[in-house]
């Protein structure tokens, strides 16, 4: 019987709340630690299922892997005795394919069986081979992707067809160690990439731009080891804003990435989510009513996503969820990816007054007064948007197929239920 959550909603929340390490971050760094055959100590590691599936692969290939501590791991890869990486595990996890470019480097060739993750459209790999066919890559592809180098890595001036984080990510290490200067333009510059940046440049790496969309890399020879703590996840941090506001709740977030959430913010006062910003802290004071604020001249407003620093498209469906609760219109306009405003149809199950206009645009009419159900968590954000519906839904909701919550939430239930919410694991 597979893990589900059943939650008795309508219930205030109160307290405090701090977001875990930056899931995305992780991933890319865990990734990254395969650079240097020196020790690496890594802090603030979020506990979540995405972070457990790519140390397995990790210690699949030989890397040593050691938790040292709350939240902390110590890592050694002096060898790399795997080039194929097994299906089985990157079935589980988008992210087994930044081990491309570290792999490449290591032993010269690499095996990828096709990446997992979320489904929420079609995401392509096509950013990352192009830029790895640059920099000296040769490429074959069949039911996997089959890359090998055989000369090293060379500079050069890439621009990347589309924004991709992972194919940024997987350039800036492929170009970390090639002979001369790469410039990568079009690169994606969220918050965790430019933790990617600079846990290398911690290590030894040569990366300017960090935070913009053009970066140069000065290739080197060796990367040493060190101590790196990963950033707050902004992303969870935006979760609890949206989940204050739809609970009608008062929650203090600690510790917020808060100058990586300009964005986020700007989303969420349009909503008419009232917030109180001290240092790194933003307070949601409860209220009984949020009104979402029109544009000048009373035209319905419109939240879209867009690479950073635009609002985040891991973040739509939490504002799509905040959206039902507060009086008014908006339009939702999801751009990025065809298939992950189709979890609407649970929240019209639920009593939400939401048109599906296309696979990219949603019109929200609020208030709903949602009432519990029986749903599914499709992938990992839409996954917790339910969970805050169900938590402002009257009477019982269960949730099934939470592993995809648990990807990217760290112990979700117990940390609300410590707030005052109602939530009982199963299975």
């Amino acid at each position: 019987m597979q893990e589900g959550l059943i939650i008795q909603g309508g219930k205030r929340l109160k307290g405090e709340i701090t977001p875990a390490g930056n899931k995305n971050e992780a991933l890319a760094i865990l990734a990254a630690c395969l650079l240097t055959e020196e020790a690496v100590r890594l802090k603030n590691v979020p506990d979540i299922g995405d972070v457990r599936d790519m140390i397995v692969i990790m210690k699949d290939i030989g890397v040593e892997v050691e938790k040292s501590g709350d939240h902390e791991y110590l890592i050694k890869a002096l060898s790399i005795k795997k080039m194929e990486l097994n299906p089985e595990l990157c079935r589980r996890i988008r992210g087994s394919f930044l081990f491309a470019a570290p792999i490449l480097l290591r032993c010269g060739r690499v095996k990828l069986p096709k990446p997992g993750g979320d489904r929420i459209g079609r995401r392509r790999v096509d950013t990352h081979l192009l830029a790895l066919e640059a920099l000296g890559t040769r490429i074959s592809v069949g039911d996997d992707y089959d890359l090998e180098i055989r000369t090293g890595f060379h500079g050069a001036d890439i621009f990347l067809d589309e924004a991709s984080v992972m194919a940024t990510e997987n350039t800036i290490m492929a170009a970390a160690f090639a002979k001369g200067k790469t410039t990568i333009a079009n690169a994606a510059s969220e918050p965790h990439v430019q933790g990617l940046c600079k846990f290398l440049n911690f290590l030894g790496a040569k990366i300017s731009g960090i935070g913009s969309n053009i970066l140069t890399i000065e290739g080197v020879k060796i990367l040493n080891g060190g101590e790196f703590q990963i950033s707050q996840d902004h992303i969870e941090a935006g979760s609890f804003i949206g989940l204050a506001a739809a609970t009608h709740s008062e929650l203090l977030i600690k510790n917020a990435p808060v100058e990586h959430m300009r964005a986020i913010l700007l989303v969420f006062e349009k909503l008419g989510i009232k917030l109180e910003i001290n240092k790194n802290d933003v307070f949601v004071p409860a209220r009984k009513n949020i009104k979402i604020v029109t544009d000048i001249g009373g035209a319905i407003h419109k939240i879209d996503d867009a690479p950073w620093p635009g609002f985040p498209a891991d973040l739509v469906s939490i504002a799509l969820v905040s959206a039902t609760q507060a009086e008014g219109t908006v339009l939702i306009f999801e751009k990025m990816f065809e298939s992950r405003l189709y979890f609407v149809d649970e929240l019209i199950s639920m009593g939400a007054k939401i048109v599906l206009c296309d696979p990219h645009r949603a019109v929200i009419v609020g208030p709903s007064n949602l009432h519990g159900c029986e749903i599914i968590s499709p992938d990992i954000r839409a996954g917790m948007a339910l969970l805050i519906a169900a938590l402002c839904a009257r009477g019982k909701s269960t949730i099934h197929n939470i592993r995809q919550i648990d990807r990217g939430y760290e112990r979700i239930d117990q940390r609300l239920c410590s707030l005052g919410a109602d939530i009982v694991r199963v299975g």
